[in-house]
């Protein structure tokens, strides 16, 4: 199974750029890929580090149904260190992308720190992918322990007569905290 079709498997819909996975689960799945700030077809991307792993998106949009995003905006405020910390990662995140972009490319650009925010949380996914793939976010340092370990006892892909598919013996495996 090649990444490209593993991915497209776990998103549920094929990639719009070049696969370039920056993280892999214990069972070799990809968790986060590298996406370039221009899709495939010239449209602006602010998205760095997408999160694949279907396991972490689920135990994600938990934590944002609950108030995760307004309450990682409430720490921010509270803290200032953390405010520091968070809004040097913005701007990594953000110079790190716009390096990538071509030096003659004169049409729209991405804009924004992680996921494209202005400035607040906008995706607890993205700041998870951010730190998922190496980088210090601590929004995604602070949603970790919510979501990790990404424990599957099966692969959340398999392939079935040349397809690659969601695996149907996948389940959500139980959480601990460690």
């Amino acid at each position: 199974m090649g990444d490209r079709a593993v991915i497209a498997a776990q998103i549920e819909r094929p990639p719009r750029s070049p696969v370039d996975v920056e993280a892999r689960c214990h069972l070799e799945v990809p968790v986060v890929t590298k996406v370039p700030p221009l899709l495939d077809d010239g449209t602006p991307f602010p998205t760095t580090y997408w999160l694949t792993c279907p396991l972490a998106v689920v135990r994600i949009g938990r934590i944002e149904a609950g108030g995760g995003v307004k309450t990682a905006e409430a720490m921010i405020e509270d803290d200032p260190a953390l405010g520091d910390s968070y809004r040097a990662a913005m701007d990594r995140y953000g110079d790190v992308r716009d390096a990538l972009i071509p030096a003659d490319h004169d049409g729209p650009r991405p804009s924004g720190g992680v996921g494209g925010s202005q400035g607040g949380v906008k995706c607890l996914h993205a700041h998870y992918a951010d730190h998922a793939a190496g980088n210090e976010n601590p929004i995604g340092a602070w949603v970790a322990p919510e979501v990790e370990p990404l424990n599957c006892t099966v692969p959340c892909v398999v392939e079935v007569d040349g397809d690659v598919v969601r695996n149907p013996e996948w389940i959500e495996p139980a959480h601990f905290q460690r």
